[in-house]
C-alpha cells in the first residue's frame, strides 16, 4: 500500500512538524507554542503531508507560500516557494517526494504563479523537477589586521554617520529599508511580518529561538536610513588574556553603496574583533575589493543557493529586462509539461509568444532556470552539453541578452 499524500488538517501539525524535525535530524518533539504560531500563519491547504498507510503517522512533508521574486530590470513575480521538504529515513525511495512536488508544481501554475523557488539542501535532488541553480553564495572571513584599512576609521566619512540603535528602532526602519533593497537587487525576495517578528524576537520557534545581537544603522548626511547591519560576537580569549573576537554579520542591508562602504569599514573597526565572517553574500560582493588588500579576505564558502523552476515562460521571459537587443528563438524541454514549447524571445521588445519558428536553442527547463536570472553562462552550459545551438551566433548571443551587470544575489534562506 502506498501512502496517503494530501493537504494537512490543523490538527495533524504537531505530527507533520515532527516529521519535519525527523527528517532534518532534529529534536522530534515541537512545543506547542511552535504549533500555535504555524498555524497562526501558515496556509495548511499548501502543507502537504505523507501518511504511512498502517501506522497513520506522518513520513513526508513539503509546504510552500506566496513569494515575490525580484528579476533584472526591478519587476516583481509572483513565485511559489518550496520549504519544509523532508522524507522520513523509512519511506525514501518510495516516490513521495515525486508525488508531491507533482501536486504543487500543478497547484502552482493554476494558482498562476510564474516559477517556483527553493533553497536545496543538497545538490541533485531538485533538477529532475525542472529547478535549476539559479542564484550563489559567497561568504568570507575577514583579517582585520591584514586588511590594511585605518582602525580608526569607523565608517562613515562622507557627511554621514552610524548610531548603535536597539532592536525596536531596526524592527521600525527594516522593513522599508529591504523593500528598498528588494526592489534594485534581482534575486532578492519579499519578507513578511512574521520574518520581522522573529528576527526581532517578538515571536520565537524552537528551531529560530532569539538571540540577543548588536544593531548599527547609517544615516545618510541627511540623516535618513540608508542601510542597517546586526551582528553578533563570540567570546573568546587566549592564554594571554588577549582578546580574539570573531564577529559574525546576522544581515546587512544597503540600499546605496556609501552605506554599504560605511558599514563594512565600521564592523572591522571594533575593539576586539580579530575577525569578521561576513554571511553569506553575492558572490561579486564589494567586500574584498573594498579592502586595501583584498587577500585578507578569505573565501569561506562558495556554493550554489536559490533554485528556480519556471511555469509561465512567457510571462517570467516578459518580465524581465535584457542589456542588448536581440530575439531569440527557445525550444523548452519540460518532462511534467508545464513549460514546454517553443517562444520567441524580443529582448528589445521585452515579449516573449509561443512561436513554431525553428529553434535557435534547445534546452531543458532546469537550464532556463539557471539562465534566468543572469547568473549562469549560456556558453558554457553548452560545453556541458545542456544547451544545443540550432543557429550559429545564438550562443554568444544568449550570452549577452541573459547575463546581468551583477550577479543575483537572494539574502534570504526560506
Amino acid at each position: 500500500m502506498s501512502a496517503d499524500i494530501r493537504p494537512i488538517a490543523e490538527s495533524e501539525l504537531p505530527d507533520w512538524l515532527r516529521a519535519v524535525n525527523t527528517g532534518f535530524l532534529q529534536p522530534a518533539p515541537v512545543p506547542e507554542a511552535d504549533v500555535v504560531m504555524r498555524a497562526k500563519y501558515w496556509d495548511l491547504s499548501r502543507a502537504q503531508g505523507a501518511f504511512d498507510p498502517v501506522t497513520g503517522r506522518c513520513v513526508g512533508t513539503f509546504r510552500s507560500f506566496p513569494q515575490q521574486l525580484t528579476v533584472p530590470g526591478g519587476a516583481a513575480i509572483p513565485s511559489s516557494a518550496v520549504t519544509n521538504v523532508s522524507v522520513t529515513a523509512t519511506h525514501r525511495r518510495q516516490g513521495l517526494l515525486t508525488r508531491m512536488m507533482a501536486a504543487e508544481l500543478t497547484a502552482a501554475k493554476e494558482r498562476g504563479d510564474v516559477v517556483s523557488t527553493l533553497i536545496a539542501a543538497e545538490y541533485p535532488i531538485y533538477g529532475r523537477y525542472g529547478y535549476g541553480s539559479a542564484t550563489s553564495i559567497t561568504e568570507w572571513e575577514i583579517d582585520v589586521a591584514r586588511s590594511g584599512l585605518d582602525p580608526r576609521d569607523s565608517g562613515a566619512g562622507d557627511g554621514g554617520r552610524i548610531d548603535l540603535v536597539d532592536v525596536s528602532e531596526v524592527r521600525e526602519i527594516g522593513p522599508g529599508l529591504h523593500e528598498r533593497l528588494r526592489a534594485a537587487v534581482h534575486g532578492a525576495v519579499g519578507r513578511d511580518t512574521r520574518w520581522w517578528n522573529i528576527a526581532s524576537g517578538l515571536e520565537q520557534t524552537q528551531a529560530r529561538p532569539y538571540k540577543d545581537k548588536f544593531y548599527a544603522v547609517y544615516r545618510d548626511a541627511a540623516g535618513e536610513p540608508a542601510g542597517f547591519a546586526a551582528y553578533a560576537t563570540d567570546d573568546l580569549w587566549t592564554d594571554e588574556k588577549r582578546p580574539k573576537y570573531t564577529l559574525q554579520v546576522k544581515d546587512l542591508i544597503a540600499v546605496t553603496p556609501a552605506a554599504e562602504r560605511a558599514l563594512w569599514r565600521f564592523l572591522c573597526s571594533i575593539d576586539w574583533v580579530l575577525k569578521v565572517r561576513t554571511g553569506y553574500r553575492a558572490p561579486d560582493d564589494v567586500v574584498p575589493l573594498l579592502l586595501p588588500d583584498p587577500r585578507a579576505a578569505l573565501q569561506v564558502t562558495t556554493a550554489d543557493f536559490m533554485w528556480l523552476r519556471l511555469l509561465d515562460v512567457e510571462r517570467a521571459l516578459a518580465a524581465r529586462t535584457y542589456a542588448v537587443p536581440g530575439v531569440l528563438v527557445l525550444e523548452v524541454a519540460d518532462a511534467a509539461g508545464l513549460a514546454d514549447g517553443c517562444y520567441r524571445l524580443d529582448a528589445a521588445a521585452g515579449t516573449c509568444v509561443r512561436t513554431e519558428d525553428p529553434a535557435d536553442l534547445r534546452l531543458d527547463v532546469s537550464v532556463l532556470g539557471s539562465l534566468y536570472l543572469g547568473d549562469e553562462s549560456a556558453v558554457r552550459l553548452a560545453a556541458l552539453g545542456l544547451v544545443t545551438e540550432e543557429r550559429p551566433g545564438a550562443l554568444a548571443l544568449a550570452d549577452a541578452v541573459f547575463r546581468t551587470a551583477r550577479r543575483p544575489w537572494c539574502p534570504d534562506v526560506f
